[in-house]
């Protein structure tokens, strides 16, 4: 018989999970401290927001709590799960965005996420969700090569073929069609996650959650204090048009948030404060502007350059 679904157990480990985040982000940045902000939904469930502004290294960032429910699930969640249509719901999630002053250090996005919904007379139906993804302005093949490695190393006790699995499909999702580019150098995606085996999905789901900061931390520590200009600076707000246009347009989660009546703040908390769109912008050639779509942003397998090293 397939495993309950422990919902208290996964909301309690989530409460920790953006407690330690918010720790070591502070301690990275060094003046900036999160301030927090609890809310209710009207209709059923609440979070908190965890928000810093003008620190010495980030510009914006927030890492959310959410535990939201309802009567009956939202389109976007039901479009290839028909058979929930109508059912009563819960979902809770950690879900973060941090945007550097510095454009030597990269933004960033995580999320790890657990739905549940109870069909009239039939067992509860779960799922684990999330992920990161890396989203550099200048780029260091170093950084990118750390950050998979840390995301393979999570997925290792899983089973040997996860990480290649979900490396492609954060490639796939984190994808611009519009642009026909991708929106950073990726890192690891996945949903609907659920072998029947509660305890092992939900194992799955806190070492990614873990494994964030020890991939991340170590970026921002080896790049926020490379000096920088105003031409760097024009180039982070003009790409950081790219990260807005994903989120309005694409974003599963943006989607979600709004259209299951949640809070418009927190939802939109992933937006960078500034940002600028340039007409037929394109970068000088051989530039370090031009090196992150012709090298980064091209969807490569990054420990196979680490090999190739």
């Amino acid at each position: 018989m397939p495993q309950q679904p422990d919902s208290n157990a996964v909301k309690q480990y989530l409460l920790a999970l953006q407690e330690s985040i918010c720790q070591r982000l502070a301690a990275v940045d060094g003046k900036g401290r999160f301030d927090t902000d609890t809310w209710d939904r009207p209709e059923g469930g609440g979070g908190v927001s965890r928000v810093i502004t003008d620190g010495d290294v980030f510009e914006k960032g927030g890492v959310n709590f959410s535990h939201v429910m309802g009567d009956t699930m939202p389109a976007s969640a039901t479009a290839h799960r028909p058979h929930l249509a109508g059912a009563p719901w819960q979902a809770m999630g950690v879900s973060l965005v941090l945007h550097p002053f510095n454009p030597y250090v990269p933004t960033s996005h995580a999320n790890v996420r657990f739905f549940v919904a109870t069909p009239a007379n039939a067992e509860p139906v779960y799922w684990f969700g999330g992920g990161y993804d890396l989203t550099p302005y200048y780029g260091f093949d170093e950084d990118c090569v750390h950050w998979h490695r840390v995301a393979k190393a999570a997925c290792d006790p899983f089973g040997e073929q996860m990480y290649r699995d979900y490396k492609h499909w954060c490639d796939d999702y984190f994808y611009l069609k519009h642009r026909d580019e991708p929106r950073g150098v990726g890192g690891l995606f996945f949903d609907d996650h659920n072998t029947g085996d509660f305890n092992r999905d939900f194992a799955l789901m806190q070492s990614v959650g873990d494994s964030f900061i020890e991939a991340y931390e170590p970026i921002v520590q080896r790049r926020k204090a490379l000096p920088w200009g105003d031409r760097e600076r024009d180039f982070q707000l003009y790409r950081r048009g790219r990260y807005v246009e994903f989120n309005l347009v694409y974003d599963r989660g943006t989607l979600f948030g709004l259209q299951s009546g949640g809070r418009t703040e927190s939802i939109l908390m992933s937006l960078p404060p500034l940002v600028r769109w340039e007409y037929s912008y394109v970068p000088q050639p051989g530039s370090e502007e031009a090196r992150l779509t012709e090298h980064f942003l091209t969807g490569k397998d990054w420990l196979e350059v680490a090999n190739e090293q």
